[in-house]
């Protein structure tokens, strides 16, 4: 990458971390990666549900109705790459395993813990539980979403609450659970300035109780939510293993086991 790039990339980093949305700390590492990722190449799954499982593990079972069950059901979008919210692909496509067909708008506020927000309205809104969508800036103040219940309106609520809340106020709102209790749902967070977070996707359990999950996330600037790879376990990717390690190590952000909370 030429001198004057890497520092405008440096300038645009720093910048867009002073707004009220996500960054991760080390936000740098996928995006400075040299343009060597194949775009363009082809999903042959069209759900989560569809991601294969390796052998010996079976999907948990998920409520009809449920959080865990709607994600099951999530469409994947046929091309596997990567768009920013300019229409621009990102830098690096290693990060990515299948990409969600979800809109990521077209202004920088998708972003991390946005992403996951948005699944959680995007289910609320869907199973009809309009009272229930609401999120709570870091201050503490509310933001429902009110009438009218249409979708153009969930979009609009929406904006607002990707420019008030972030992952220090979404990590509030959770409440902490188990590594060893990991469902479809969850998020593995860190609130802060900046801060990230990802959410749990799916679970399977093979017979000797062992867990896998998917993750999927956005990142800075904001774009396509994105299932990842696991960057540790070629084998075992895009599924990453419930163990006794103390750090889960994602594509472009570490995060504690200790930082997984639920709704």
């Amino acid at each position: 990458m030429h001198t004057k790039a890497f520092i405008l990339y440096i300038l645009l980093v720093c910048s867009a971390c002073y707004n009220n949305t996500t960054c991760p700390a080390n936000s740098i590492n996928m995006n400075i990666i040299a343009r060597s990722d194949t775009l363009n190449e082809t999903n042959p799954y069209q759900h989560i549900r569809q991601i294969p499982l390796p052998a010996g593990f079976a999907r948990i079972t998920n409520a009809p109705g449920s959080f865990a069950h709607w994600l099951l059901n999530v469409p994947l979008k046929k091309d596997k790459t990567v768009y920013l919210f300019d229409g621009i692909p990102k830098a690096s496509q290693a990060g990515r395993f299948a990409v969600l067909n979800i809109s990521v708008g077209d202004k920088d506020l998708q972003q991390c813990a946005d992403a996951v927000m948005r699944l959680r309205a995007e289910y609320l809104f869907a199973s009809g539980k309009y009272p229930d969508i609401r999120f709570r800036d870091n201050a503490g103040r509310v933001y429902h979403f009110d009438v009218p219940y249409t979708y153009q309106h969930l979009l609009h609520y929406l904006q607002q609450v990707f420019g008030m809340c972030g992952s220090a106020s979404l990590a509030k709102q959770l409440n902490r659970i188990s590594y060893n209790a990991i469902a479809p749902g969850d998020v593995i967070i860190r609130g802060g300035f900046p801060g990230h977070a990802v959410i749990v996707m799916d679970v399977a359990i093979n017979k000797d109780g062992k867990k896998i999950y998917l993750l999927a996330q956005s990142y800075m600037p904001a774009q396509d939510i994105h299932v990842l790879v696991n960057p540790m376990n070629k084998i075992l990717s895009p599924w990453y293993e419930v163990n006794e390690d103390e750090i889960i190590h994602t594509p472009e952000y570490d995060f504690r086991k200790d930082e997984l909370k639920r709704w």
